[in-house]
């Protein structure tokens, strides 16, 4: 299933998206409704990741890495048990689960202050790819961090601050009924002349 085999009211980019958005950008959706039987193959992944590796890095520095798991292994059970409880409502259905991690400390102990930043790039070249191939991303900050990181052993100055849930998209009548309506929910975004300005804060950049 893709976007285009969905009903108009899920696939719905927004009431006001640019004619010129490339379609990638405009059908990208965060889903919860994830299709349990799929399974995403080595090549997707492989895909996703080198979507991510190749993002911008100042000075090449590459401050982000990835823990990897796909459902039915003991890193997506281990990822999905540091879930908050509204998040393990419906990401265990999805195909894989991802964690981003940032370098917060360089090899001499300072702080990488653009590092969150840089795999915010990472992860946004990861989701888009994954929408080219008919995949989509629900990116979650609900998730114990500090757990996740004593789980998995993650070394001194790299701090977990993402997971997503990647897969096929599902049937949304299979969610709660609070979810359910999120999920059929048309997207909206605050209007342009209310985040970009030129001149002075409040005056907006384009008509």
């Amino acid at each position: 299933m893709t976007v285009h085999d969905l009903p108009s009211d899920v696939r719905t980019a927004s009431t006001d998206t640019d004619p010129l958005l490339h379609p990638l950008l405009a059908e990208r959706r965060s889903p919860r409704a994830f299709d349990p039987a799929h399974e995403v193959d080595e090549a997707a992944l492989r895909s996703l990741l080198e979507a991510a590796r190749w993002a911008p890095s100042a000075v090449n520095r590459q401050p982000w890495r990835y823990l990897v798991g796909r459902r039915g292994d003991d890193t997506f059970a281990t990822v999905f048990d540091t879930l908050a409880p509204g998040n393990q409502l419906w990401a265990g259905r999805s195909s894989a689960l991802v964690v981003g991690l940032a370098r917060s400390l360089d090899d001499a102990g300072e702080p990488v202050p653009h590092a969150p930043f840089e795999l915010g790039l990472s992860v946004a070249q990861l989701t888009v790819q994954a929408h080219a191939l008919g995949l989509h991303v629900h990116q979650m900050a609900g998730f114990d961090a500090a757990a996740l990181a004593q789980r998995f052993e993650v070394p001194a100055g790299w701090a977990p601050m993402i997971v997503l849930a990647v897969g096929l998209l599902g049937d949304p009548d299979d969610l709660p009924e609070h979810l359910r309506a999120r999920e059929l929910a048309p997207r909206d975004r605050f209007p342009l002349q209310e985040i970009a300005f030129a001149g002075s804060w409040g005056e907006p950049a384009v008509a």
